[in-house]
């Protein structure tokens, strides 16, 4: 979402780099090439305004003039207040008696019964017992939508047939204290525009239970409108926080940067995709850091450790090492990497120099070739990938002929395979002192 951004940031941050002094010419040039930026990415104009004003205020004084590395010293004062822009992280308030009842709101196809299921893994994850409620008797298989998500997901589903949201809301914070439930999680109706009847029906869901949270979710694709209806809700509800939704579409993303200046609520998960693990915990210094392009080392371990199965990583890496790396290692180390996300997300995670190098990947073209990989490396049997040597020409027929490629991509692989391996030999022999040869 924020492709388009951070390209233009980072031609503006390397301007800045290549200057051993900064006039305040040289700031105020900056500053016209960042707010064109935050303009074209569809950032509100008036937090564009207090922004561009406050950095050019630090950029001008003393913090700078003195600073060893004057450019540097400039994209360090981006980076704060841009996370003073995005706000204070804001967890859920899951504390006091249970069971907590948290009501989700927002516009038709905003993505609220996806975000249900989302945030109904997550809280299970974290020990939870999770009740999911299809308050929403109105959109055609809305019930059956959460009522599969909660298949899915092993949790149960309160629904009932005829009864209105109010009194099924109701109804389902009574069953959940008597079940032992730790959070009930009200999936709400929708409309396809702000209306009274929608905002009385929530109002009076509020009436019938206490609410520990009441999340807005909003498609973050929707751009400027995303603000203008937060602030909508927000002038008829007392909302707690908000849920960005499509953060992995290919809009301008202003939005998140805005939507919190401007309505003062909080953001506090993110929607980062389709699976149900597609749900981040806003985190304004690792949003930050991933506009201006200095990668998300945390939130690529965190994807590691929550899908990689760890002994098995340790083993191949051993392996790897002692030089017994088969092609059935390379199958599962690429299975496991799938695991993590789409293949453009990981690039984007990827920090300082290898970021860039990564961003220059064509995420598309790459996702293409780790399914060719994958099909060539599928159309070998379990023996033949453990034993290469075996693979001789009319294998290789066959392979390429099973996977849809050409004999030529089997051949790639299996050089690109015998090179690693030899690196990995190399590595095992000689320690750091090798991997120090190995890249110069």
């Amino acid at each position: 979402m924020f492709e388009n951004l951070t390209s233009r940031l980072n031609d503006v941050f390397e301007t800045l780099r290549r200057r051993g002094k900064l006039s305040e010419r040289d700031v105020d040039a900056a500053m016209r090439e960042v707010r064109l930026a935050l303009l074209e990415a569809d950032v509100h104009y008036k937090v564009v305004k207090d922004f561009v004003a406050r950095v050019r205020e630090r950029a001008v004084g003393h913090e700078v003039s003195r600073a060893l590395n004057p450019g540097q010293q400039v994209i360090k004062i981006v980076h704060e207040e841009l996370i003073r822009t995005l706000g204070e992280p804001a967890p859920l308030a899951l504390h006091g008696p249970k069971p907590h009842v948290i009501m989700l709101a927002g516009l038709q196809g905003s993505g609220k019964t996806t975000a249900a299921g989302k945030l109904a893994r997550r809280l299970r994850g974290q020990g939870e017992r999770v009740l999911l409620v299809a308050a929403d008797p109105y959109r055609p298989a809305a019930v059956q939508q959460l009522q599969t998500l909660g298949a899915q997901l092993g949790v149960d589903v309160f629904a009932e047939e005829g009864v209105d949201p109010p009194r099924l809301a109701q109804q389902a914070f009574s069953r959940a204290q008597k079940g032992g439930y730790g959070v009930v999680i009200l999936d709400t109706a929708g409309r396809s525009q702000l209306d009274a009847e929608l905002m009385s029906e929530l109002d009076a869901i509020s009436r019938r239970v206490t609410l520990r949270e009441i999340l807005l979710v909003v498609d973050a694709m929707i751009g400027q409108e995303a603000v203008s209806l937060a602030q909508g809700f927000q002038s008829l509800l007392p909302l707690s926080g908000l849920i960005l939704t499509k953060m992995d579409g290919d809009a301008r993303g202003g939005a998140a940067i805005s939507i919190r200046a401007v309505t003062g609520v909080p953001i506090k998960f993110l929607g980062t995709g389709e699976g149900l693990d597609a749900l981040e915990v806003y985190d304004p210094a690792r949003l930050a850091s991933r506009i201006l392009g200095m990668g998300d080392v945390i939130g690529l371990i965190e994807r590691a450790e929550a899908t990689l199965d760890q002994q098995a990583a340790q083993e191949q890496a051993q392996r790897m090492l002692s030089g017994e790396f088969t092609l059935e290692d390379f199958a599962k180390q690429i299975q496991q990497v799938r695991k993590m996300g789409p293949l453009g997300q990981l690039l984007d995670m990827m920090p300082g120099g290898m970021g860039q190098v990564a961003r220059q990947v064509d995420p598309r073209e790459a996702e293409l070739h780790l399914k060719r990989v994958e099909a060539i490396l599928n159309s070998m049997t379990p023996e033949e990938r453990r034993k290469p040597k075996l693979l001789n020409a009319s294998r290789k027929r066959r392979i390429a002929s099973g996977s849809g490629t050409r004999v030529q991509d089997v051949n790639q692989l299996l050089k690109q395979y015998q090179e690693m391996r030899r690196v990995m030999k190399r590595l095992s022999k000689t320690g750091m002192r090798g991997l120090a040869g190995l890249f110069g």
